[in-house]
């Protein structure tokens, strides 16, 4: 199929089966910790820019990540909005700095948090994708 938001799918699960297998390392060191968060960042780029071809594809219309996240938890695609939002703001950071208290805290926060959201996320679409 030549549906954007298919073929964009394809490309956020393989981002996600990086992160998914990034997050098998328990006791992540600093580096380990870095790359965690970097295949994150990336897993939550290709969150949203799939969930916005979606949604343009139902119809709606939306610019920005948070346009995104917003149209998906009032379409019932997204089923915690504050998460999805705290993601956003913590990815924003952490595209841009680097501070080892914070890192701990979002590499904390991706696996009992985020990564949970994002799986459902790619649940959801692939279950539209087979209609």
């Amino acid at each position: 199929m030549d549906i954007r938001w298919i073929q964009r799918l394809q490309n956020f699960k393989r981002a996600n089966t990086l992160l998914q297998s990034s997050l098998k390392v328990e006791n992540p060191s600093q580096l380990e910790r870095a790359g965690i968060i970097q295949f994150y960042e990336m897993a939550f780029e290709l969150s949203w820019k799939t969930l916005k071809d979606y949604l343009t594809e139902l119809g709606y219309e939306m610019s920005s990540p948070r346009q995104a996240i917003k149209q998906g938890f009032q379409s019932n695609i997204l089923t915690e909005g504050h998460t999805w939002i705290k993601a956003l703001e913590d990815r924003n950071l952490t595209v841009h700095t680097y501070d080892e208290k914070k890192a701990i805290e979002v590499e904390n926060d991706i696996r009992n948090l985020y990564a949970p959201q994002i799986n459902q996320l790619i649940k959801h679409l692939e279950a539209e994708s087979q209609l």
